[in-house]
């Protein structure tokens, strides 16, 4: 089951200072040219007073042992990541790999690095299956240690972490540090899809900006408003042509990316739903990969070609994720059933065995 986030900033007292300047400043763009209109949700950060960096020790997913000041002279985006996360800590960590790969030659002066924010997964192999899942194992430098090195990292950062039935809510906090090791801003990943690539964005111009030379930073294209089910369109279908989705084409959808923990254990039963669904006369089922949360081009062809040739299961591609944020997704994976009349009547968060959906979806329906 996926993490949940908090979206405050908790604990040191020169945090909760920033939180106030964070508001007010929420509109302001970061440093450089003029930038695009970008998106209300997305974080422009807020600056910081330029205190030296708290220092700390931990290990890579490698197991080595690495300083923080091992990234001195280099600009370092420093995230506060659970690696077990499904929900926010994949965008923040995407966000970071686009905006690097936004520097273009360079991007070699940027390091990206997080810090694990789950106590309960401190293992190197933890944090090495995170980076390895997302594609980033040689782009992301993922840090650990025991529990208590860890919380003395997130007491200097101000990173709240709790643990609330089982589940971690932690501040999604990403730092930006210049060449001397001084913190110049701070951003809170926000949870929508569509905004993955403005916040690298944002993030990339930031870098350039504590960088020599002027570097010209492509602006994002595209739009980021959420695309719910009232609205009908053709949706491309990864193995080619479109799926008709909104209005008067009852369906079920789970939302995923190619990354997704268990994916491939768990097709069977969503397989096994969509015969049972014909069967039954009970809406389809439908998988829709969410491509902007992806940091790897291979994941949604390895995704494809592992599908059963008669599991009858079409895979949509959702570019931007704007069909997620207007379906309601907030998890990966994540079922939403929208009725004949284009409206979201039951969503579900986390994998269900075909007699569970089977069960589900026709109260839905009833």
């Amino acid at each position: 089951m996926a993490k949940r986030v908090l979206w405050r900033v908790v604990a040191a007292t020169a945090i909760a200072v920033l939180a106030v300047a964070y508001l007010g400043l929420r509109q302001g763009q970061g440093a450089g040219a003029k930038a695009p209109r970008l998106a209300s949700f997305v974080d422009r950060g807020v600056a910081l007073g330029g205190r030296k960096a708290p220092a700390f020790q931990l290990v890579d997913q490698f197991g080595r042992p690495v300083r923080l000041a091992a990234w001195r002279g280099k600009v370092v985006m420093l995230a506060f990541v659970d690696d077990q996360c499904t929900t926010i800590c994949p965008l923040t960590t995407q966000s970071m790999a686009m905006a690097k790969r936004l520097l273009g030659p360079a991007a070699g002066e940027v390091a990206l690095v997080a810090v694990n924010a789950n106590p309960l997964h401190t293992s190197v192999e933890d944090v090495r299956a995170y980076v390895a899942a997302h594609g980033l194992t040689g782009d992301l430098s993922f840090l650990t240690g025991s529990r208590a090195e860890l919380e003395k990292v997130w007491r200097a950062y101000g990173i709240g972490v709790q643990i609330l039935a089982g589940q971690i809510d932690h501040t999604p906090a990403l730092y930006v540090l210049d060449r001397s090791g001084r913190e110049r801003r701070l951003y809170l990943t926000a949870s929508q899809y569509a905004g993955v690539g403005q916040e690298a964005y944002v993030l990339a111009r930031e870098a350039a900006s504590l960088l020599p030379g002027r570097i010209r930073i492509a602006p994002p294209t595209g739009k980021v408003a959420a695309i719910g089910p009232a609205r009908g369109l053709r949706l491309p279908l990864a193995a080619g042509g479109t799926l008709a989705v909104g209005p008067g084409h009852p369906r079920l959808y789970l939302f995923l990316d190619a990354w997704a923990p268990r994916i491939r254990q768990e097709i069977g039963q969503q397989a096994a739903y969509q015969a049972a669904a014909g069967r039954a006369g009970l809406p389809p089922l439908a998988l829709v990969d969410v491509r902007d949360a992806e940091a790897s081009p291979q994941a949604l062809p390895s995704l494809l070609g592992s599908l059963p040739a008669a599991s009858g299961l079409p895979l949509a591609v959702d570019a931007q994720g704007r069909l997620a944020d207007g379906y309601g997704a907030r998890d990966i994976p994540w079922y939403a059933l929208v009725g004949e009349g284009g409206k979201v009547v039951w969503s579900h968060d986390g994998w269900l065995s075909a007699g569970a959906l089977l069960q589900a979806v026709a109260k839905a329906g009833s």
